[in-house]
């Protein structure tokens, strides 16, 4: 569709460019791209010259936009047509409509003409009462019961003057509440003024003691967190809470006379109050107006707008989990044994080799109630020694810290094994574990198995584990079973695709799943790349994906950057190089004199080149440029190092923590009001955001991101709830109750104080990044409980 068709003013690439801040042809340039087929990932890699270097984040964003204005100019198509029909699309509409730059706005404008049941309003006309509400409207020197006389007709319905009035009043009513710029000013007046208030229902204190922050609370539309929308929305949803939308404060509401927005609908139809005989029934037409019509639909336009909001933030949280939790540090191919905790039921053993590949299962009973300790270090030593074990990777779940006890005592015990411990989460597992793709990939395995192999692959490799998992399944956003599901899977599944073809996809060991999140393959292709590889064998070169059945010119131009093949018979293609570019390097070889694995990873030749040397019509210094820097670091991948956290002896469950203690942990989610973390105690602790760093922090995920080992230290604990309350502030005195003593800060010597808290909830991370430096500081709250109320936050 031409993005320009019926639209006053910008088109839809000009508009979309204005927001970004870019060039109008680069816009058109990416529209083109996406349009004619070509992913996000393949145009910020292998067309920037094209798009004039849009980055992957510019291009989600413009593909988000360019979805929703040209669902608009639908929409405005649709109106325009409705109200053609009807015969009333004058001039002056037309504008208003092409002119409407939301949703909101267009629908504003249609409102009177939208095909509606009959209303009181369209009765009244059908009885001829019109002109008796525009003639009080106009004069309100008129007496209303004297020209309402002249109206009364039995036959029409009008029995009397009274009738007649009210008839006149519906009228006024309806043109009152659908008058488009009235509407559109009172939404963002009470935007900006209004509040959320919520009341606890009567008899539900104790059942819905979890929101007994929200029993009597109020606060303004523009000041609310996501998660709190999300957490008082969850209580009215369980019928624990009422919630209110307020115009202004309570506060402000005044005793007596008409509300500022009265005033507002009043002046907008030159009502006034002169004390002449229609005026006290014109002010009681807008007082009606208002009450129940305006503020009942203002009402229901904030809460979505609130829900909406509140959803975009949540979506987005989660998706910046996901990401780093998919770009967490790879173990990378190493023997590794897997071990699914549980007490009555066991342990699960699955250890998998250098390949993923399940070589030995077994489940031991080293818990209450068999106990058998002994026998079951004796089967991990065996099986470790037996498959040259390296890595021991321990799910996060119930009995997990005793199962990573237990792996530390195999460790002491039998030195030689050499193994290393990491306890790594385990969301999602028993998803995947019960998935037809589990039982197709490990026929025969039993289900509870399945989950220890699980485990073990994704400390291997986070990533290409965990896209055989839903997104929303993997457990590391906030309330995601209260957001739009549609909304929320097109969020993630962009941020799967994103960070496999960031990382780049093994076309000769990757699983189906995995290859169905490169560019430009469907899950059928997948299955097709998988059954040829399986039929002919490893792939020697990119260019034999050409034989796979169905991949044509276009997918493999989308997916071949993306796909490496480790050993092949052309060095280029263990490279992100696209084999359209291949030219290019042939080219830089021949200037060097260097034969091309010789060029490989030659820093000091490749330093020493001019990129614009070997720019030609096709290829700009953009992707040279990149060539370049592949050719130097041939395969890299984005990931960091991988390195595990150490928890601390005789630190098991809560009742073994106390205030003041420093500990290392693992962040396994971060949310809007802080970032939890795994000590090893079975519930996560809470480090608010105001306990992240020594100076001011507005996003956690600038200090903190999933998979990160850090250094906390504990402020409170509170057993009955379950909650820990953390600081990465180590340098904190932390005095008795919990509360951080203080210290001076950098902008006039205020002590500021800090709180935080936990909740039981599943742990979600793979331990491996190092923790971030701080960023700044603000004044906090000292204990856990005023943490936690200001972040909403529920157990």
């Amino acid at each position: 569709m031409d993005g320009s068709q019926g639209v006053a003013g910008p088109s839809i690439e000009q508009r979309i460019a204005e927001e970004l801040g870019v060039r109008g042809g680069q816009v058109q340039a990416a529209v083109g791209l996406l349009d004619g087929g070509a992913t996000v990932p393949f145009v910020a890699r292998y067309r920037k010259e094209v798009t004039g270097g849009l980055d992957d984040a510019q291009l989600r964003t413009l593909e988000e936009r360019l979805g929703y204005l040209r669902e608009l100019e639908e929409r405005r198509r649709t109106v325009l047509t409705s109200i053609d029909e009807q015969g009333k699309l004058t001039d002056e509409l037309r504008a208003q409509v092409l002119a409407a730059e939301t949703k909101a706005r267009l629908e504003d404008i249609y409102l009177p003409y939208k095909p509606k049941r009959r209303t009181k309003a369209q009765i009244a006309r059908e009885a001829g009462l019109e002109p008796l509400a525009d003639g009080l409207l106009a004069d309100p020197t008129v007496s209303p019961q004297a020209a309402a006389a002249a109206f009364v007709d039995e036959a029409k319905g009008v029995s009397d003057a009274a009738a007649a009035l009210d008839g006149a009043r519906a009228i006024l009513v309806e043109r009152l509440a659908e008058d488009p710029d009235l509407v559109g000013d009172l939404r963002e007046r009470m935007w900006s003024r209004g509040h959320l208030s919520a009341k606890v229902r009567a008899g539900k204190e104790t059942e819905g003691a979890k929101f007994s922050d929200y029993f009597d609370f109020s606060e303004p539309f523009t000041k609310m967190p996501s998660h709190r929308i999300l957490a008082m929305l969850r209580g009215e949803k369980e019928e624990v809470l009422t919630l209110t939308v307020d115009p202004v404060p309570p506060s402000d509401e005044p005793a007596t006379g008409p509300t500022d927005y009265e005033r507002a609908i009043a002046a907008r139809f030159g009502i006034t109050d002169r004390g002449r005989p229609a005026d006290a029934w014109l002010a009681d037409t807008v007082r009606w107006a208002w009450r129940t019509k305006l503020l009942v639909h203002l009402g229901i336009d904030l809460r979505m707008r609130l829900r909406k909001a509140a959803e975009e933030e949540a979506v987005r949280v989660f998706a910046a989990n996901l990401r780093d939790l998919l770009l967490a540090a790879p173990a990378g191919s190493r023997a590794t044994m897997g071990l699914d905790p549980g007490f009555r039921t066991g342990v699960k053993v699955a250890v998998v080799d250098a390949t993923g590949k399940v070589v030995a299962t077994d489940v031991i009973y080293p818990h209450v109630p068999q106990n058998q300790w002994e026998r079951s270090i004796a089967t991990l030593a065996r099986l470790c020694a037996e498959h040259r074990v390296e890595l021991i990777a321990i799910g996060n779940g119930t009995a997990s810290r005793e199962t990573d006890r237990l792996a530390h005592d195999l460790v002491k015990r039998h030195p030689e094994l050499k193994v290393t411990t990491a306890v790594v989460s385990e969301a999602g597992a028993s998803v995947y574990s019960a998935s037809a793709y589990a039982s197709e990939e490990l026929p025969g395995l039993d289900v509870s198995l399945r989950g220890a192999v699980s485990i073990a692959r994704r400390l291997q490799d986070p990533l290409a584990e965990l896209v055989k998992i839903e997104p929303k399944s993997i457990g590391v956003g906030q309330y995601q079973h209260d957001l739009s599901q549609t909304s929320l899977s097109r969020s993630l599944d962009a941020v799967v695709e994103d960070c496999v073809n960031a990382v780049g996809v093994d076309v000769n060991t990757a699983s189906a799943p995995l290859l169905r999140r490169v560019s430009g393959i469907t899950a059928g292709l997948a299955e097709s790349i998988v059954a040829h590889r399986d039929s002919n064998g490893p792939f020697r070169t990119r260019s034999a994906l050409k034989d796979v059945p169905r991949l044509g010119a276009k997918a493999f131009e989308q997916a071949a950057g993306f796909l490496r093949i480790q050993g092949g018979d052309d060095p280029l293609d263990s490279s992100a190089v696209h084999p359209e570019a291949y030219p290019v390097v042939r080219r830089i070889s021949t200037e060097t004199g260097f034969e091309l694995r010789q060029l490989i990873g030659n820093s000091a030749v490749l330093q020493r080149l001019r990129p614009s040397a070997f720019v030609d019509e096709r290829f700009g210094l953009p992707t040279v440029t990149d060539i370049l820097a592949e050719l130097d670091k041939p395969g890299r991948d984005p990931r960091p190092a991988f390195r595990t956290a150490t928890f601390k002896e005789g630190v098991e469950e809560l009742k073994d923590l106390r205030p003041g203690m420093t500990l290392e942990g693992v962040v396994t989610n971060v949310a809007a009001f802080g970032a939890f973390i795994d000590i090893g105690v079975h519930q996560d602790g809470l480090a608010h955001v105001s306990a992240l760093s020594d100076r001011f922090v507005s996003d956690p995920r600038e200090v903190v991101k999933p998979g990160d080992v850090v250094r906390c230290k504990v402020l409170d604990v509170d057993l009955p709830r379950k909650r820990i309350s953390l600081t990465l502030r180590l340098d904190d005195e932390v005095t008795p109750g919990g509360r951080t003593g203080g210290r001076r800060t950098d902008a006039g010597g205020d002590r500021g104080k800090r709180g935080g808290g936990g909740q039981q909830r599943g742990r979600g991370a793979t331990p491996t990044q190092a923790g971030r430096g701080a960023r700044t500081e603000q004044p906090r709250d000292s204990a856990m409980a005023d943490a936690l109320r200001r972040a909403g936050y529920q157990g």
